[in-house]
């Protein structure tokens, strides 16, 4: 199911006014302080009233069978309101690691309840070091004779890791590595709440000791799944990068209008200017890169991954350049913590190393050119 011009304008707008609501800048500063790290009774309302959890969900399994067009449009207004939510860990990590692994058991099991916003879920990849690449990982499963599995390992940067009422995690086999389910609640689960940068976006440290947990998909086929959630989770923070960097190109403008120094708009000053009409390219290359990879996963195209890869590297530095300009525009006052300003550089910083940072998205994306 697509949707068409009209349809997705009125959905921009549905989320927008939503999220105006229930994300100003004070509920956001609430919750970076407050355990769980997102409100339990906005989500709820967010599935009761808009259906987001299960946008991307096909119909079989309770959603509403959107692709990333849709999601994409979702994804650029969270990232304008910094939401404080379990959307991306959930709907875009987690929902898509079930859908990619092929196991339609497992499907059928938690995708229901995902989409109607009563589970919430996560993907455990990154380890000590951070990276997402399936080789690296050290974490185990092994039989425990009885034809289910034992985990253990300690796994880092895990998304709302520590209220996610689903892990999904990905652990090797003597197979190769592979994607298991694990219940939050589950005997030799322990989760710690990790302290970063950005506490917008919280992160959890968890261990695994001898956790009895679920196969997913097939043994051995963690890498080939990660290889497609990886593709669909980049071009989703894309979008989310795409939005936050218009918000700071608004505020950078905003701010230009309506401070006066030396008697005129500071934006009538040249330095200025150039300030804001570069942070309008980079919102216009980063809009456009998001945009294009979600039209060609779409059309199923067979270059979406090089196009994902490519949004990717383009949204996270646009954001990082419109989150610094932002400040810069503001002198004085935007290098104050109290000033939203910083709210989004944090973000714009989490989100350039959340799948491993510069270097390791470019050698994606040259892995995906085939170079």
């Amino acid at each position: 199911m697509s949707a068409d011009e009209t349809e997705l304008r009125e959905l921009r707008a549905s989320v927008r006014e939503f999220l105006e609501a229930k994300s100003p800048e004070e509920a956001v500063r609430k919750l970076m302080e407050s355990e769980p790290r997102f409100d339990p009774a906005v989500w709820a309302q967010a599935a009761d009233q808009l259906r987001l959890p299960g946008l991307v969900i096909p119909e079989d399994y309770g959603g509403d069978g959107f692709g990333l067009v849709e999601l994409g449009v979702v994804m650029e207004e969270m990232g304008r309101a910094l939401l404080c939510a379990p959307f991306f860990a959930t709907v875009v990590l987690a929902a898509q690691a079930l859908l990619a692994s092929g196991d339609s058991q497992a499907c059928a099991c938690h995708l229901p309840g995902i989409a109607a916003g009563r589970t919430t879920a996560t993907l455990a990849v990154a380890e000590d070091s951070g990276s997402w690449d399936p080789a690296l990982i050290s974490a185990r499963a092994v039989p425990d004779g009885d034809g289910g599995w034992k985990l253990s390992g300690r796994k880092c940067f895990v998304i709302d890791g520590t209220t996610a009422d689903l892990i999904l995690v990905v652990a090797r086999t003597v197979a190769g590595p592979s994607l298991f389910a694990v219940d939050r609640s589950a005997t030799g689960v322990a989760a710690e709440a990790m302290e970063t940068l950005d506490a917008t976006r919280a992160m959890a440290r968890l261990t695994f000791d001898a956790v009895p947990t679920t196969l997913v998909g097939a043994n051995g086929a963690g890498g080939r799944i990660m290889a497609k959630v990886l593709d669909i989770a980049t071009v989703a923070l894309a979008a989310e990068q795409a939005g936050g960097a218009r918000k700071c190109l608004e505020m950078s403008a905003d701010y230009a209008r309506t401070r006066h120094q030396f008697g005129r708009a500071i934006g009538s000053f040249q330095a200025v200017k150039h300030k804001c009409a570069d942070m309008l390219v980079q919102v216009e290359l980063a809009e456009a890169s998001s945009r294009e990879a979600a039209l060609l996963a779409a059309e199923d195209a067979s270059d979406f991954p090089v196009a994902a890869a490519v949004a990717h590297a383009c949204c996270s530095r646009a954001y990082m350049f419109n989150a610094m300009e932002n400040i810069q525009v503001h002198g004085g006052i935007g290098f104050t913590w109290e000033h939203p300003a910083h709210l989004y550089f944090r973000r714009a910083k989490s989100s350039q190393l959340l799948f491993g940072g510069p270097a390791i998205y470019h050698e994606r994306l040259l892995d995906r050119l085939g170079v």
